[in-house]
C-alpha cells in the first residue's frame, strides 16, 4: 500500500490535549479538571458483517442519540474471554535543561539508560543546532545534576553522561524528580504538561518501567471498569512492551515496504501465553489491547496460531494486507494521518471499513490521539 492511501483531514479541535473530563471554573479564575478514562466514546466495528456502531442501544435494540463510551466494551464479550494488555511503566522522560555560557534552554527527551555505572543516556535534545560534543548542561540552578554530551548518535539524538556522584537509585530518583510526562509533541506544542499527567499518561496497571509514550489505548481503562470486567468473568493476562517513538516517527517513503520501524523491547511470559492459548482452544475471544499489544503478539506467534514465550525486540511494521495470527479482536484508539498505529488498525479491520470509520469519527466529532476517543474491532 501507499502512504497516500492514509491521508485524510483531521480538524486541529478533535485533537485531545486532555484525557476525558468535565471542567469547572474556580472563584480565582483557574479551571479544575475531573476526569473519567472510560468515559471517552467508542465506536465498534464488525469487520466481517462490514458494520460500524456508533451508539448505545434502546430496549428494543434500536439505536438511540447517544453515543456508545468505553465502558460499554462490556457488552460484547463473554464470561472466558481474555484481555491482552501491556503493563509497561511510563518514567518522566522529558526534562529542562541550561546550556553551559549561554543559558540557552535545552529540551532533553530520554529514551534509554546505556550504562548504569557510566550514567549513560541516550536521548533527544531540542533545539539540536545548539548542542555539541563537549557541551554541559545543568538542570538546576544550584544543583547537582550535571550531564556532559559525549557523542552525537543522530540529527537530534545525544549521548549523554550525566555527573552525579552517588547510588543508582538516588540518581534515578534525582533524574526522574526533574521530569515530566512524556506528553507527544502534538499536545505539548499546545499546552505544558501538568501535574496531572503523569498520573493521567500511565495505565493503572502499569507496572514494569521502560516506555517513553504511554500504551495509549490502556489508558481508557479505570479501576471501576477492571472490577466490572472481572465481576463477568474476563480473562486479564499481562505482556511487556516497552513502548518508544517509533510509532511517532515520520514515514518518509510513498512505498510502506521500504518503512522501516524503531525497535521496542518486548517481554512475554509464560503465564501470559498459557492464559491467552487455553482461551483460544476453548474458542473464545482474545483481545489485544492497543496496537503495541498487537505488535508483540504478532512478533511472537507461532504458525500453529499459539503465542510463545519471548524476551528480545521487535521492529515489526503491520499494515495492510496482514493476516493476523492471534487476536480475533482488537481495541485501539483513533490515530493522527498517515501513523503507524492507523496502519495497524487498517490490517486488522481491512482497509476500506476502517477509513469508512475515520470518516465517521472527523465527521461527528470523536477526539483523535493518545488521550483522544477508542475503538472496538471484532472478527464477526
Amino acid at each position: 500500500m501507499k502512504l497516500s492511501q492514509f491521508k485524510f483531514r483531521l480538524p486541529e479541535e478533535q485533537v485531545a490535549l486532555y484525557p476525558p473530563h468535565r471542567a469547572f471554573t474556580n472563584e480565582d479564575g483557574t479551571i479544575e479538571r475531573v476526569y473519567s478514562r472510560d468515559k471517552a466514546r467508542m465506536m465498534v466495528i464488525h469487520r466481517k458483517r462490514q458494520e460500524i456502531e456508533m451508539y448505545k442501544k434502546d430496549a428494543e435494540g434500536k439505536d438511540t442519540k447517544e453515543f456508545m463510551t468505553f465502558r460499554d466494551l462490556v457488552n460484547y464479550f463473554d464470561e472466558g474471554d481474555t484481555f491482552i494488555f501491556n503493563d509497561t511503566k511510563v518514567f518522566p522522560a522529558r526534562l529542562y535543561g541550561t546550556k553551559e555560557k549561554t543559558d540557552a534552554q535545552i529540551e532533553v527527551f530520554l529514551l534509554r539508560e546505556l550504562n548504569e555505572e557510566l550514567r549513560l543516556w541516550d536521548v533527544l535534545v531540542e533545539p539540536a543546532r545548539k548542542i555539541r560534543i563537549g557541551n554541559k548542561l545543568f538542570f538546576e540552578d544550584d544543583g547537582p545534576m550535571v550531564a556532559e554530551v559525549i557523542d552525537n548518535t543522530t540529527s537530534r539524538g545525544r549521548t549523554l553522561r550525566f555527573l552525579y556522584d552517588c547510588d543508582h537509585e538516588e540518581f534515578k530518583r534525582e533524574l526522574f524528580a526533574l521530569g515530566e510526562a512524556p506528553l507527544p509533541r502534538y499536545i505539548v506544542d499546545h499546552r505544558s504538561a501538568d501535574a496531572d499527567d503523569m498520573e493521567n499518561f500511565q495505565t493503572i496497571f502499569a507496572r514494569h518501567e521502560g516506555a517513553v509514550t504511554a500504551p495509549a489505548t490502556g489508558l481508557h481503562f479505570s479501576r471501576e471498569l477492571m472490577k466490572m470486567m472481572e465481576i463477568r468473568g474476563y480473562n486479564f493476562s499481562y505482556l511487556t512492551v516497552h513502548c518508544g517513538l517509533g510509532c511517532f516517527d515520520s514515514i518518509e517513503v510513498e512505498d510502506l515496504t521500504k518503512h522501516k520501524m524503531s525497535s521496542e523491547q518486548i517481554i512475554i511470559g509464560e503465564e501470559c501465553c498459557r492464559l491467552v492459548n487455553d482461551t483460544k482452544a476453548q474458542g473464545r475471544r482474545v483481545c489485544a489491547v492497543g496496537v503495541s499489544t498487537a505488535r508483540a503478539t504478532e512478533s511472537s506467534v507461532g504458525t500453529d496460531g499459539l503465542l510463545k514465550p519471548y524476551d528480545g525486540w521487535t521492529n515489526k511494521f503491520i499494515f495492510p494486507p496482514y493476516e493476523f495470527g492471534l487476536s480475533n479482536a482488537l481495541l485501539a484508539n483513533f490515530y493522527h494521518p498517515e501513523s503507524t498505529m492507523m496502519m495497524l488498525t487498517a490490517a486488522f479491520g481491512g482497509y476500506d471499513l476502517i477509513m469508512e470509520a475515520y470518516d465517521l469519527a472527523v465527521n461527528n466529532g470523536y477526539q483523535f490521539g493518545c488521550y483522544g476517543d477508542g475503538m472496538l474491532i471484532l472478527d464477526d
